[in-house]
């Protein structure tokens, strides 16, 4: 009788406990070490970007093959670095490669990392005509100053400007058109003490400027 109650108990006791969950991939890497996953994390302690509206930011297919085949988009680091202004942070270093299959399912994962109160659907389907473009380049570049800290990509198809920003010489495989459009409009929506100007653009402005920076492509990523 005594060893049927306490194998109950012991039942129970199983039963009711929390179970451990198997560490997920992105603890299996320890990705918060360098990546915050929360806008409560401080921004002191990681040197990478955030990851917490991941799935409003990139495109689910540059993303995949990135975690496989990384590439360097911050080349002189990353902006929130205390030393970052000194020029005296530590290069921009190739980020770890996962295989095919973690790195698609954690980009999965990281595609469903979104923000509450994001705006999408507000830049139109419509690609800029040549002459605009033309036009918008000359804003982008001069007006703006955007490869000031930021690569573009020149007339001879090459990546050209500045590296304290992360390069925009492939925004178009690597960003959504939203999250690019709400960046411009509101930089400190996603970045409270970022580097990035706030220029007060009005609605067409930003489209346009989305528009420009979503036609920078470089290599095939189909």
């Amino acid at each position: 009788m005594h060893f049927l109650i306490s194998t109950l108990i012991c039942g129970w006791l199983m039963w009711s406990l929390p179970v451990q969950a198997e560490p997920t991939l992105a603890e299996k890497h320890a990705c918060s070490s360098c990546h915050r996953f929360s806008p409560k994390d401080p921004v002191e302690s990681h040197n990478a970007p955030d990851l917490f509206y991941a799935g409003n930011k990139f495109q689910p297919l540059w993303l995949k093959k990135f975690l496989q085949n990384p590439v360097v988009v911050r080349k002189a680091g990353v902006s929130t670095d205390p030393d970052f202004l000194q020029n005296s942070s530590t290069p921009a270093q190739p980020h770890p490669r996962l295989s095919k299959n973690e790195a698609s399912a954690m980009g999965d994962y990281l595609m469903t990392l979104t923000l509450p109160d994001f705006s999408g659907n507000k830049v139109e389907k419509a690609p800029l005509t040549k002459g605009n473009h033309v036009r918008v380049k000359i804003l982008f570049e001069r007006n703006y100053g955007c490869i000031a800290c930021h690569e573009g990509i020149n007339l001879a198809g090459q990546a050209r400007g500045g590296i304290s920003g992360p390069s925009l010489a492939n925004a178009g495989n690597r960003l959504s058109a939203d999250w690019v459009y709400n960046w411009l409009k509101t930089p400190k929506k996603f970045i409270a003490k970022g580097r990035m100007p706030y220029f007060n653009l009005d609605d067409e402005s930003a489209q346009k400027l989305t528009k420009y920076i979503m036609s920078l492509k470089i290599g095939d990523w189909n």
